[in-house]
């Protein structure tokens, strides 16, 4: 992508002119004591490709082949710290650090396990922040095991959409593209085996951190080498934002949160429909087809009594006939969330629902809830750390993250 051209190359050039300046002055006059010495400006490894780390090596006067090393040890060998980076010559892992560059691995801070075997992991920013992450490991009838990652694409979600437990929490900033791939080598770390799937249905709205998504996407599959079909990216709709990631004609799915048949009902549910039209999304949802021949999919979240009758399905059925055809609709039952209105609708509810779509002929299917009991399934996710950070010097506050888990 162009916007990566840039990455390496001009905060590079300006940590060399601010070395040079130091040594330059040192010749003169020793440093007062009373000085604090400041720290190069940080700069990450994770996310890069390796022409970059090529052409980082060759920037700090190596042979290019380092590049790939040091693309290896991060893809393949999935190093966490520095020192693990035994390969490389001990002075140009000196330089690297005394310039500011470290790889971007953030720790975990606490993880939670599901009786069905899905992983809820909370990684601590640099910024004291938590972001969640879960691993959900389904077996086929063959005994093979799809592993799929649910990314957050940001600290919270500005949208507070009004079924999500995301939405409850605040919202804090946008994550950096190597706090999205991180996620996935986290969860791998955790399950000992490769991530298969990946989708961005996390934390956070990912039209609105879209640079730093696509360029987490693009380390995902070239990188981390997981094919572009197997990445989902979800979004409940941001104006001008479809035809954008349509310019980039990505084999991957995108899936939109649409929760409701029109437009009133949709706005009590979505705050932010009011911005943006179901007419307008169903019209981008038509030119994203014309433009990528990927079909959309869509994410409909049963609320009983609300959006979950028969009527409903109709009027659903029709929406999509009238926009198209052979739109896949996945349907969400309701996973309960503290301070919620909302309950979960009845098994029969959502067979009749699922039963009106299909005689309508609409590929559907129902999503199989995990992670439940480790507050990890869809729209669960939060924790009390999305507005304000842990605690300076706090290394323990684990009976506050319980509390949060468990919303």
């Amino acid at each position: 992508m162009a916007f990566l051209q840039h990455v390496v190359t001009a905060p590079f050039a300006r940590t060399i002119r601010f070395r040079t300046l130091t040594i330059a002055c040192s010749a003169v006059a020793s440093p007062s004591p009373n000085l604090k010495k400041s720290s190069p400006p940080s700069q990450v490894l994770l996310g890069m490709s390796e022409q970059e780390l090529q052409q980082l090596a060759i920037d700090f006067g190596q042979e290019r082949y380092r590049g790939k090393q040091l693309h290896h040890l991060l893809y393949k060998r999935k190093a966490k710290e520095m020192e693990d980076f035994s390969q490389l010559p001990l002075a140009f892992r000196n330089e690297l650090q005394e310039a500011g560059w470290r790889i971007g691995r953030s720790p975990v801070y606490k993880s939670v396990t599901a009786a069905d075997g899905t992983v809820k992991l909370l990684i601590k920013l640099d910024d004291n922040r938590l972001v969640e992450t879960v691993g959900i490991p389904v077996e086929d009838n063959k005994g093979s095991v799809r592993l799929t990652a649910c990314v957050s694409s940001q600290v919270g979600c500005p949208l507070r959409c009004s079924f999500c437990a995301t939405g409850k929490g605040g919202f804090a900033r946008n994550l950096k593209r190597h706090e999205i791939v991180e996620q996935v080598l986290a969860i791998e770390d955790v399950f000992q085996r490769r991530v298969t799937n990946v989708v961005f249905m996390g934390m956070g709205e990912p039209m609105l951190n879209l640079k730093e998504v696509l360029e987490a996407h693009r380390c995902l599959n070239k990188d981390v080498e997981i094919g572009q079909r197997m990445i989902t990216i979800s979004t409940v709709g941001v104006p001008n934002t479809m035809k954008k990631l349509a310019s980039h004609k990505l084999q991957s799915t995108l899936a939109i949160s649409l929760h409701a048949p029109n437009q009133k009902l949709r706005e009590s549910i979505v705050p932010s429909a009011k911005s943006y039209p179901l007419e307008a999304i169903m019209k981008d949802c038509r030119d994203y087809f014309l433009e990528t021949s990927r079909r959309v999919s869509f994410e409909y979240t049963l609320l009983a009594g609300v959006n979950d009758s028969v009527e409903h399905a109709v009027e659903l059925a029709e929406l999509l006939r009238k926009w198209g055809s052979g739109y896949h609709v996945n349907l969400i039952p309701f996973n309960p969330i503290d301070g919620s209105e909302y309950k979960r609708p009845s098994k029969k509810s959502i067979q009749a629902f699922s039963a009106t779509l299909e005689s309508r002929k609409v590929t559907v299917s129902v999503r199989q809830t995990r992670g439940l009991d480790a507050s990890a399934a869809c729209g669960q996710l939060r924790n009390q750390f999305q507005k304000s950070p842990l605690r300076p010097g706090s290394e323990d506050q684990t009976s506050e993250l319980e509390v949060a888990v468990a919303c």
